[in-house]
């Protein structure tokens, strides 16, 4: 059975493999075509095979779990919208360079310090992650935040911020 899972578990792998890089729309587009059907047929299964077992098998309970408060809505989200990642390898790999353990976030001072360095992080992230100076996007942000109406924020998120060369040409 956990062979069987694992194959098909892949098979949406590898079609997410084949298209990462690609425009979202496409992303979505081969999606709805390719890996909506075999998530729809791994999810059919799963219940299945669930049916199958005995309430306390470790597999129907961990089955179970996928089922339970909107753990599969979530799984399954990344059908719904090119821009999301079937993995979070991504993120993963920008955190390596945050030290992890406790001693590091001592100096964060509370609770609520550590929150906030965690939000820093993802700003700083999401920026690199965007092809954008953290340092130079943020300080643009906070100087123009004042003067943005609410409606022109979403022009100051990492993905949309254009370099200051490319404004001052523009």
């Amino acid at each position: 059975m956990a062979l069987e899972a694992v194959a098909r578990i892949d098979a949406v792998f590898d079609i997410e493999r084949g298209i990462n890089g690609l425009p979202t729309e496409e992303r979505h587009a081969i999606r709805q075509r390719l890996s909506r059907p075999l998530v729809e047929a791994l999810h059919d299964w799963m219940r299945t095979e669930r049916d199958r077992m005995s309430k306390h098998n470790p597999v129907a309970k961990a089955i179970s779990y996928m089922f339970t408060k909107d753990r599969w809505a979530a799984f399954s989200r990344f059908l719904d919208d090119g821009r999301i990642c079937l993995t979070n390898n991504a993120a993963e790999r920008a955190l390596r360079g945050v030290s992890p353990g406790r001693k590091p976030w001592l100096f964060a001072g509370s609770e609520r310090g550590g929150g906030r360095a965690a939000f820093m992080y993802s700003l700083i992230v999401t920026a690199k992650m965007n092809d954008a100076d953290p340092q130079a996007w943020l300080a643009d942000v906070l100087a123009r935040l004042p003067g943005t109406t609410a409606s022109r924020v979403p022009d100051l998120l990492p993905w949309n911020w254009p370099p200051a060369e490319k404004r001052i040409a523009a």
